[in-house]
């Protein structure tokens, strides 16, 4: 089967509407030519996840697809795609998978970006998953990406490149990337809050690492300043 060849100019931004997704787009676009964004709607229970996408892939001029994935919602058992289920408050300190981790997320959004990415001749996937300052989720970590790298090129007998800009940056480093990269506009209207709350929460484990990353970067939250707070 023959396929557009994969162009080395060309990135697709795996976008959720968070803070880390917003802040890799930007830093695809100071670094290709072309970058397109991808986004899945999965069952999320907030669904300002997915406007906060669309309006921040409008607002950096890209193109801007949204797919959707309704198993996640079917299988639930997480607080993200199950009602019945409330997401849990803080950072767990024991080493326990919080209630909002939903096995094999990543694998399969990334997996599912870089056949959209094959199909149009992308050859750059960019995610903005990290295993420093995070919520525990092991497919986050930079060995579930690289397996995943080598299983979706073998499959695919493909060279796409995943990126993970931020795999080893704290919030406050990532911070100091979007401020870099011309992003902090973007993220006054992102979301991040696990409660789907605008103004964000302030108290689920995201928006209290959030609010960390902004304070040790010692600049302000666009989207509290936009917002407000709780």
């Amino acid at each position: 089967m023959s396929h557009t060849p994969l162009d080395p100019d060309r990135a697709l931004v795996v976008l959720s509407g968070g803070q880390d997704s917003t802040t890799c787009l930007y830093w695809a676009m100071s670094r290709f030519a072309r970058v397109d964004a991808v986004t899945f709607d999965y069952g999320q229970r907030h669904r300002v996840e997915l406007d906060a996408a669309r309006t921040i892939a409008a607002q950096a001029g890209v193109t801007h697809h949204i797919l959707p994935i309704d198993t996640f919602a079917a299988m639930g058992g997480n607080a993200l795609t199950d009602d019945a289920i409330a997401p849990e408050d803080g950072v767990r300190s024991d080493g326990a998978l919080p209630n909002t981790f939903v096995p094999g997320r990543n694998l399969i959004f990334l997996t599912f970006a870089a056949a959209h990415a094959w199909q149009r001749g992308i050859a750059h996937v960019v995610t903005g998953v990290a295993q420093t300052d995070y919520s525990g989720y092991p497919d986050c970590r930079e060995n579930t990406l690289k397996a995943l790298e080598l299983a979706i090129n073998l499959g695919m007998d493909s060279r796409i490149t995943l990126h993970a800009p931020l795999m080893f940056m704290s919030k406050a480093q990532t911070v100091r990337l979007a401020e870099e990269v011309g992003a902090l506009d973007a993220l006054a209207y992102s979301h991040t809050c696990y409660q789907g709350a605008v103004p964000p929460c302030g108290e689920c484990a995201s928006c209290l690492l959030r609010a960390k990353g902004f304070a040790e970067a010692g600049v302000a939250d666009p989207l509290v300043v936009r917002v407000g707070s709780c």
